[in-house]
């Protein structure tokens, strides 16, 4: 659990196509990042939906930045559906999930943290990728 005075717990939330390299995650990370004038130091772990557990990209990304990623059901995602920015049927029809990005951030920095975690910053996407950054209060 968190107590004050600690750092918070931020994990960034990612969905992907198929092949996606680490690069182009990378990039999209990067930007969404600096948009908000954090930096990786000020991430914890990263998080997908377990469909993606085997997406080379994804966990080439967490061995380069030497950072934990978890994997989460549908199913344990779909608790965080209320909590959406965005529902994207297209995802849903492809995973059963409408949000992999932020309800995956969401349930990873629930998971590590115990405690009540929001959006720090809302679904971004580019070409190949979605992002959204989940935070402890």
């Amino acid at each position: 659990m968190s107590e004050p005075g600690n750092r918070p717990i931020r994990v960034i939330g990612l969905g992907c196509q198929r092949g996606c390299p680490a690069s182009a995650l990378l990039g999209l990370i990067d930007v969404c990042l600096r948009e908000h004038a954090l930096t990786l130091s000020d991430v914890t772990a990263l998080a997908s939906i377990d469909s993606k557990s085997t997406e080379a990209g994804l966990l080439a990304l967490a061995e380069q930045l030497e950072m934990p990623i978890g994997f989460f059901s549908a199913d344990e995602l779909a608790v965080f559906e209320p909590r959406l920015s965005h529902r994207s049927q297209i995802a849903f029809d492809h995973t059963g999930c409408y949000g992999v990005a932020e309800s995956s951030a969401m349930a990873m920095a629930s998971r590590l943290s115990g405690s009540p975690v929001t959006l720090l910053i809302e679904r971004r996407n580019s070409s190949q990728a979605t992002f959204a950054l989940a935070s402890t209060l």
